[in-house]
């Protein structure tokens, strides 16, 4: 199936930019694509563009640590799952069973864009590990499911530390293993539960210092009754 694809910038030009719209329409494909080794925790839940955006930002902080090449580390971590708008997810369970043609996949989403040498060197470099950057991306890779796996275990699935126990192990790197290590003993919740001074959350419904005012009484504007708003 073939389409006109001309414009004012000229038929070359023209094709180019059809080809890079549909690109990035296959990139918002991850969007709904979702994480399926959830179904097998139980509880959670994500899709394929969630996990690669918090990827690329634990890449970047893993590379500045490590004094290596922050802008290609990211990149690697943004475009890692990309082969997934076309084949899915495949959880630890499917890879047991299933094959996917990665190469192939990005090969045709890449076609004409201008953009195949790039992600295809990524590609190869991610999967090669021969490089820092691509050690410290599959280690982003797996400590994104590490934060998840801390959430779910706080909020007390069980199944969530055996899972996090195993990612653990996957680390490759000292600047992943050390996030890892201070990530499993922090509750998720601290950095905004923690971050206030004890008081605000006491205060807000009109509680000064420990005891309650007339405004807090039953019915009072901003007491209990109508919900402390």
């Amino acid at each position: 199936m073939t389409r006109e694809r001309s414009g004012p910038e000229g038929p070359q030009a023209g094709e180019r930019l059809g080809r890079l719209a549909d690109f990035l329409f296959e990139v918002g494909m991850l969007r709904k694509t979702p994480r399926t080794g959830y179904q097998f925790l139980g509880t959670g839940a994500e899709n394929v563009a969630e996990h690669s955006f918090r990827t690329a930002v634990i890449g970047c902080v893993l590379a500045r640590q490590a004094g290596a090449d922050e802008a290609r580390t990211t990149l690697m971590c943004l475009f890692h799952d990309l082969h997934e708008a076309r084949t899915g997810d495949f959880n630890y369970v499917n890879h047991a069973y299933n094959r996917s043609d990665r190469v192939r996949a990005l090969q045709d989403a890449t076609r004409g864009t201008g953009l195949s040498a790039m992600v295809l060197g990524m590609w190869e470099e991610l999967e090669g590990m021969e490089t820092l950057e691509s050690r410290l991306a599959q280690d982003a890779d797996q400590i994104d499911l590490i934060l998840n796996l801390k959430e779910q275990s706080d909020l007390g699935n069980r199944y969530a530390d055996k899972w996090l126990a195993c990612a653990l192990e996957r680390l490759r790197t000292e600047q992943g293993r050390a996030l890892a290590r201070h990530i499993a003993a922090t509750d998720h919740t601290d950095w905004w539960f923690l971050g206030q001074d004890e008081r605000w959350w006491k205060n807000r419904n009109g509680v000064k210092d420990g005891h309650a005012g007339e405004e807090d009484a039953p019915g009072a504007p901003g007491g209990q009754a109508d919900g402390g708003k």
